[in-house]
């Protein structure tokens, strides 16, 4: 190795110490974390191409002659930019499909994630066998990658799209580990993939948060719900936290309630974020509770069962006991959901601490301001400029 000898370099003290630059169309052979790895620059775009070969004298003497093959393809026009031409052989078995690798990877995640969740993974991968077919993962090219998202944004919403993109970036993440996949195509991709901003619902106000508790209270068919809706409107918990609710997560007075579990379709979890927290109740909720707490409940009884004594389907609420009672009382339809920014709402316009508030929905202060603050009376308000 040839070591600049400082006391006869002609350069200025002020350049020594930087890395020559390589002459156009060279190819460098570097160590990178103990193994080697090309580098190059192509029409003003840089590729790197991992040889997964430890660092060694015989094993750069590899390297530079795949070095040469690269240089030599440059000069003559022949260069290959998927880079598949220079990359080691691999077995028959590793040259999998992307459907087949996107498979593998469901397989991986099945232990991690929930039955909803994975209906994701199973519904991109429906895509993914109708667009790509048999193409092999490892000779897929990033101009492929983004059809198949230009392919995907015709089918579905693009928040949607977002997330299944999101997935295929995983998806590759993981393969590359595996070292099923040389490098991930799809974080360019997602940059590219925007979502509009939606505008959120509003927050019920007052007035009409009364109105919705007494049409809950006086009908006829939806009354059993009514103690199930004033906890969502006094505590801005989310429905599934609230659904999942079991006597034992109450202390003995019920002035003090645990939430950390959630239910959702018979399946229970922990809360969302994993940010279990205790909130102490008004007066008034822990007089509802007690009022409706069975003489015999045992500890793991749910708090708001349904009329027959089950979870409350969510779904089966919203859509008919939500819609019925909140159209019968002429209140503007919103989903039960936005009982909760309704709460946070009101609570920032009212002065609450807002880490108080976090501390109690199980929010990141964060979140609480981007998603939450300014809904009723904190929105900015413009000056009035014109006949004052």
């Amino acid at each position: 190795m040839v070591r600049a000898d400082i006391s006869k370099s002609p350069k200025p003290l002020s350049q020594l110490g930087r890395r020559k630059k390589s002459p156009k169309g060279t190819v460098a052979v570097q160590a990178f974390k103990g193994r080697l790895r090309l580098c190059w620059s192509y029409q003003s775009k840089r590729y790197f191409l991992y040889l997964e070969l430890p660092e060694g004298k015989t094993n750069r003497t590899v390297a530079e002659g795949k070095a040469k093959q690269i240089e030599g393809d440059i000069a003559t026009g022949n260069f290959d930019r998927t880079l598949v031409k220079y990359k080691p052989e691999r077995p028959i078995s590793d040259h999998i499909t992307v459907a087949a690798l996107f498979e593998k990877f469901i397989s991986y995640k099945t232990k991690q994630v929930y039955k909803q969740t994975l209906a994701k993974y199973t519904a991109l991968l429906g895509y993914i066998n109708q667009f790509f077919r048999g193409k092999a993962a490892i000779a897929l090219r990033e101009t492929e990658a983004e059809a198949f998202k230009v392919w995907l944004a015709k089918r579905i919403a693009p928040i949607t799209l977002h997330e299944r993109i999101t997935l295929m970036r995983a998806c590759w993440e993981w393969g590359m580990k595996q070292k099923l996949v040389d490098n991930n195509l799809w974080v360019d991709v997602l940059k590219t993939v925007k979502v509009p901003p939606r505008q959120k619902a509003k927050p019920f106000t007052k007035a009409e948060i009364e109105k919705i508790l007494e049409g809950f209270r006086s009908d006829r068919y939806y009354a059993h719900y009514s103690g199930y809706v004033e906890f969502l409107l006094s505590t801005g918990c989310r429905t599934g936290e609230a659904i999942g609710l079991r006597w034992v997560h109450l202390n003995h007075d019920c002035s003090v309630v645990w939430i950390g579990e959630s239910l959702s379709r018979g399946h229970r979890k922990e809360v969302k974020n994993n940010r279990a927290r205790f909130v102490s109740l008004t007066p008034r909720l822990q007089a509802m509770l007690l009022s409706r707490k069975p003489a015999d409940a045992k500890p793991d009884d749910l708090v708001f069962p349904s009329p027959k004594g089950r979870a409350i389907d969510d779904h089966n609420f919203r859509n008919r006991a939500w819609k019925a009672v909140l159209s019968k009382v002429e209140v503007e339809y919103r989903k039960p959901y936005t009982t909760r920014s309704t709460l946070i709402s009101h609570a920032l316009d009212m002065g609450l601490n807002p880490a108080m508030i976090a501390e109690m929905t199980g929010h990141e202060i964060q979140t609480l301001f981007r998603d939450y603050a300014g809904n009723v009376q904190g929105r900015p308000k413009l000056p009035e400029l014109i006949g004052t």
